[in-house]
């Protein structure tokens, strides 16, 4: 049964030459290249230089957004110590609030990168990693290179 009319992009009108592309396995073809979202489609050379850099500056961001909370973290340690005792509990609890927040944010920012990598495409990939080794870089400096490579 042929169902390839189905997939025709109805903005096109027959053509079907900006569907996105869903690729299943790796490759380094960049026609009809969507990134997570319909409206990221690349459709030129500058768009995909665009594109990878976007990539990048993604990916060295949640290394920023790491830092960041690891030094939110060891500042609220830092001020809980300092409260009274009587105000700790309080304190720590409206604290464990704040970095659920943070966290779940975190993990939403690290599957949307994951969701970017699962584009199958050889250069998104090399962007996704030459991002996450940059933010490594600039923002890294006290966490072990050894970091697990889970998903957040």
């Amino acid at each position: 049964m042929d169902h390839s009319h189905h997939a025709m992009d109805h903005g096109d009108m027959g053509g079907g030459s900006h569907m996105c592309s869903m690729n299943m396995l790796f490759t380094w073809d960049t026609t009809n290249l969507c990134i997570v979202f319909r409206q990221w489609h690349i459709t030129s050379n500058l768009g995909l230089v665009a594109s990878l850099v976007a990539v990048v500056a993604i990916c060295a961001g949640y290394e920023a957004l790491r830092e960041g909370i690891r030094r939110y973290e060891a500042a609220l340690s830092r001020r809980v110590d300092t409260v009274p005792r009587q105000s700790r509990e309080q304190v720590s609890r409206r604290a464990h609030v704040v970095k659920a927040v943070l966290y779940g944010f975190q993990t939403f920012y690290a599957f949307m990168i994951m969701l970017i990598f699962m584009t199958y495409n050889g250069w998104v990939m090399i962007a996704v990693s030459v991002g996450a080794g940059l933010g490594y870089l600039m923002f890294g400096g006290r966490t072990p290179a050894t970091k697990e490579t889970a998903c957040h």
